[in-house]
């Protein structure tokens, strides 16, 4: 399932390259995940194809504010994508998180909150942690998820 996510991955960096191409801004995250559910949904009906059976998070920046997306072929249906943030694990983060949390604290209440939810043993290999703010998007090595993980065990 990885390489399908892979797939996608690719797929929505061309859609927000040709989007930057013509308007000469990047793509509004809200566009870039209807865009992308939208490829999604035209694989699970046409034939001779396989659909795509991988569930996407896609987080970005517009507008001074975060945004959170999910798109998920169990779901799916005309290409329908929604806000993460009014599903169960998102509800109870929401309840823990405040304006106020350093970013540090907030990283350990997201990977708690990720935690009550996980099936398995939680490692650097199997998540990943995302940083999202006004300098842009950083992804956390595994050395540093390791720190996390250790600091909440």
């Amino acid at each position: 399932m990885i390489s399908l996510g892979r797939v996608l991955v690719r797929r929505a960096r061309k859609l927000a390259q040709q989007y930057f191409l013509v308007y000469q801004e990047p793509i509004p995250t809200g566009q870039l995940v209807q865009r992308v559910a939208s490829v999604m949904q035209e694989y699970t009906q046409s034939g001779g194809v396989r659909p795509f059976g991988v569930s996407l998070l896609i987080a970005g920046w517009d507008e001074d504010r975060p945004y959170l997306f999910q798109s998920d072929p169990s779901i799916e249906k005309d290409g329908n994508y929604f806000a993460k943030d009014l599903q169960h694990g998102f509800v109870q983060f929401h309840y823990r998180y405040n304006e106020d949390l350093e970013l540090e604290d907030a990283i350990h209440t997201a990977i708690l909150t990720l935690k009550e939810s996980f099936e398995g043993q939680m490692t650097e290999e199997n998540i990943e942690v995302g940083i999202c703010n006004e300098a842009g998007f950083r992804r956390l090595s595994p050395a540093e998820v390791k720190d996390y993980l250790a600091a909440i065990a």
